[in-house]
């Protein structure tokens, strides 16, 4: 059945189902993108184990872990349990069985992309907020824009690095370029803060996690269309 829906190939997000030590000190969920190897016949899958930078990621024997799968079909979710680990003609796999139906899943945007984008950022107060949701979105020209770099970006929010330290639940104005079918788009959005936290061994820097507000959702499409362009870009290349 399942073989109607997941292809040898498909991309796939796999999160933890419990929650884990993060590299920045905190507690969050860890997730790993990796892609499918094969479907067996009995509905359990061969996964390529995922790597982060030049290090495999062992995958434990018995973790269950929520996966996002990015089929020609669409997008469908659905619970795995690890039953195995093996190597296959040089590559390293695991085996892992359904736990849960698969399902489709319809909010792509918050498929989050690795990236290094160039941006400039600045906190503003909740009156500012309400009046940018009213459509009044001037900079104005006393008004400081810090430096950031975009590290991972979604329709749905985005995480940058700053020297700046913001706190939970502060709206922030970014101001970004994203390269869309060869033209440079521009986007001013407002963001509420989720997380802003100091970067372990890094001086005065910080990660800070963000939400889009009232984005309009033709401006989601955009972000999602450079996504999934510079995922194809970099396929081609053979990088994935």
């Amino acid at each position: 059945m399942i073989k109607k829906f997941i292809s040898p190939g498909d991309k796939l997000e796999l999160k933890s189902t419990v929650s884990v030590v993060l590299p920045d000190g905190t507690e969050g969920v860890k997730t790993y993108r990796t892609f499918v190897h094969n479907v067996l016949n009995d509905g359990r899958l061969e996964i390529v184990m995922p790597m982060e930078q030049t290090k495999l990621i062992l995958l434990p024997i018995g973790g269950e872990y929520d996966v996002c799968f990015f089929s020609n079909g669409g997008m469908y979710r659905a619970n795995i349990r690890i039953v195995d680990r093996q190597k296959r003609d040089g590559i390293y796999i695991v085996v892992a069985e359904m736990v849960s139906g698969l399902y489709k899943y319809q909010r792509r945007e918050y498929y989050r992309f690795n990236c290094v984008v160039d941006m400039r950022v600045r906190r503003i107060t909740a009156q500012e907020a309400e009046a940018y949701r009213r459509g009044q979105t001037v900079l104005m020209p006393n008004q400081a824009l810090y430096k950031g770099i975009i590290v991972d970006i979604s329709g749905g929010g985005a995480r940058f690095v700053s020297r700046q330290k913001f706190h939970e639940g502060n709206f922030i104005l970014m101001d970004f370029s994203l390269s869309i079918l060869g033209q440079e788009r521009s986007f001013l959005l407002l963001a509420e803060v989720i997380y802003s936290g100091k970067i372990v061994n890094r001086t005065l820097e910080y990660e800070n996690r963000v939400k889009f507000v009232s984005i309009d959702s033709a401006v989601r499409e955009e972000i999602i269309k450079y996504i999934f362009g510079e995922e194809r870009r970099i396929r081609k290349k053979g990088k994935i």
